[in-house]
């Protein structure tokens, strides 16, 4: 083990346990994106563009909500808006995250750093209980971006050659990574489980009842979202002490 990981008085700088804390991630990117790569191809999207949106975005709820909203020929505004909606929390995940980085950040690393942030590189990031530099966060976070890259592509070459049935099987898997990220946090925290049934009924209700049959995807997805928020936030409110 690295003295490095287990010292209580400095924060992690090690470049090597960075890459080591972020095999695990990388790995699961690459299985997760390979759903991803396949569902773009099937709505008609590139090889090439697939992979250029999971270089840039790395974000598979944002990813797949404005896949969604590109497969309906929604707007820019409503991607737009969409991303705003579903990635809102990176932006307490990096205020956060800048509590622990270490004096080697400087303001065009905490930019470069704030794009690879995600809710697996938060979880392990933050757990550095004295902070980290960049070298640790740097070497933290390319094995899951190459990870998330390489499946894109390989689901998106996949979806091209593979017969549909297995393209439509293959398609799954991001729907049951959801599913896999959704259920712990039910578990232990009120109020989760809510959120998603609220979420999932207004979407359906949005979905079929005739009077809403004109709303676009993407505008959908975002008042699904906000409304089960709200309802949540009412019905559920965070104690101080739960804070």
């Amino acid at each position: 083990m690295n003295n490095e990981s287990i010292t209580t008085k400095t924060p992690v700088t090690s470049f090597k346990t960075g890459l080591k804390d972020g095999l695990p991630i990388g790995l699961g990117y690459l299985s997760v994106s390979i759903a991803f790569g396949v569902q773009a191809t099937m709505a008609g999207i590139p090889i090439f563009m697939s992979v250029f949106i999971s270089m840039t975005n790395l974000t598979s709820a944002g990813q797949l909500a404005g896949l969604t909203v590109i497969a309906s020929l929604g707007t820019f505004l409503e991607i737009i808006l969409t991303q705003l909606v579903i990635n809102a929390r990176y932006f307490l995940m990096g205020i956060s995250l800048s509590q622990k980085a270490d004096k080697s950040f400087s303001l065009s690393h905490r930019l470069m750093c704030s794009a690879f942030i995600t809710d697996e590189i938060f979880a392990v990031a933050s757990a550095k209980p004295n902070g980290f530099s960049r070298r640790y966060f740097y070497g933290l976070v390319i094995l899951p971006y190459i990870g998330w890259a390489l499946g894109t592509l390989i689901g998106a070459i996949a979806g091209s050659v593979l017969p549909l049935q297995v393209t439509n099987a293959l398609g799954i898997g991001l729907y049951a990574m959801f599913i896999a990220i959704i259920i712990p946090p039910s578990i232990t925290t009120r109020g989760i489980f809510p959120t998603v049934l609220f979420a999932g009924g207004i979407s359906c209700a949005l979905y079929y009842i005739p009077i809403f049959a004109g709303i676009p995807a993407g505008i959908a997805v975002i008042i699904s979202s906000i409304i089960s928020a709200v309802i949540t936030a009412l019905i559920f409110p965070v104690k101080k002490e739960e804070l």
